[in-house]
């Protein structure tokens, strides 16, 4: 039962053969995560925030929006001008999921390689601009490892377990709280090199 003035559960969507095809496009990703991070927006405003043009916003939004993924916003469009807003918070799939479908395997498999890039481009953009966040934050941000030996099953249920964890602390914060500033958590597990084994 939720607590009141508690936030109401993430809309999720588990990704199907047709969505992942879809969605396994640059600015298409692009697009879906601004809705998500900034709220409702129109494709002009998407465009500049992406640096694009509103013609691609707006086809790639549509795209977006046959499959389910993004949904015009009627309460803020007025005339012809369209908002636009993310019709999930979370987006969850199995790799195993598209097993069936080279298409949608290659699509996952090029959504998944993007989340490395942006990982990857995140982690630059912080070691470039560190000396500017108080000496607070730049002890909270980073990155860390640790190595183990586990069954399968065992490291689903730390995965899902640390999942958890993330989920009740947003549930938890309070962005007004003095101080607070929105960060972006990255959770990875991946098999130690073979040289390494």
């Amino acid at each position: 039962m939720e607590n009141e003035g508690s936030r109401p559960e993430p809309r999720e969507v588990r990704l199907d053969h047709r969505q992942v095809r879809v969605l396994a496009h640059p600015l298409r990703m692009r697009l879906l995560g601004a809705l998500r991070v900034k709220g409702p927006s129109t494709a002009t405003a998407l465009a500049e925030i992406l640096g694009t043009n509103t013609g691609a916003t707006s086809y790639h939004l549509r795209q977006l929006a046959e499959v389910g993924l993004v949904v015009e916003d009627p309460e803020r469009g007025t005339g012809r001008q369209r908002w636009w807003q993310a019709a999930h918070d979370v987006t969850n799939w199995e790799p195993t999921d598209f097993d069936g479908d080279p298409d949608a395997r290659a699509a996952i498999d090029w959504i998944q390689g993007d989340q490395v890039r942006l990982l990857a481009h995140h982690a630059e953009q912080w070691f470039a601009t560190q000396h500017e966040w108080a000496p607070a934050w730049r002890d909270a941000f980073g990155m860390s490892d640790i190595f183990m030996t586990v069954p399968a099953s065992r490291l689903e249920a730390i995965t899902a377990e640390v999942w958890a964890l993330l989920e009740r602390h947003r549930a938890e914060a309070d962005p007004a709280e003095p101080g607070a500033e929105p960060v972006q958590i990255y959770l990875a597990t991946y098999p130690l090199p073979k040289e390494f084994r």
